[in-house]
C-alpha cells in the first residue's frame, strides 16, 4: 500500500512540474542591453529594438505615420543629437520610450541612414 501511495505522490509532483514547465516558464531571455557589450552596437540588434518599440509611430520602413520619417534622419541629425531626442523627447516624441543603453544602439543605427 505504501508503494502506492509513493508512486502516486511522486507522479502528481512531476505532472505539477511540467505544467510549471508548459504554461509558467519562460526560460533564459536575454534583453537588448544586457549582451555584454558583444553585440551593442550590431544592426540586428538594432533592428530589434526599433521593430518592438518604434514602428507602430514611425512606419514598418520608417517611413513615418503618426511620427515623422526617420529613414533618412542621419542626414538631418548626428547621432548625439538622435540619442537626444529618443532619451527626452521632442514635439510628439514622448520621453523614455526606450531604455538609455537601447537608446544609444538605435542611435547609432540611425545616424547611418542618410
Amino acid at each position: 500500500m505504501k508503494k502506492i501511495w509513493l508512486t502516486s505522490g511522486v507522479s502528481i509532483v512531476l505532472a505539477g512540474c511540467l505544467i510549471f514547465l508548459l504554461f509558467f516558464y519562460k526560460g533564459h531571455q536575454p534583453s537588448p542591453s544586457s549582451n555584454g557589450g558583444t553585440q551593442g552596437t550590431s544592426a540586428g540588434n538594432a533592428e530589434e529594438i526599433v521593430s518592438n518599440s518604434c514602428i507602430s509611430c514611425h512606419g514598418e520602413n520608417l517611413q513615418g505615420g503618426a511620427g515623422p520619417a526617420l529613414n533618412k534622419v542621419g542626414g538631418k541629425y548626428e547621432q548625439s543629437d538622435i540619442e537626444d531626442i529618443i532619451n527626452n523627447g521632442k514635439n510628439g516624441m514622448p520621453a523614455g520610450v526606450i531604455s538609455n543603453e537601447e537608446a544609444a544602439i538605435v542611435a547609432e543605427w540611425l545616424s547611418r541612414k542618410k
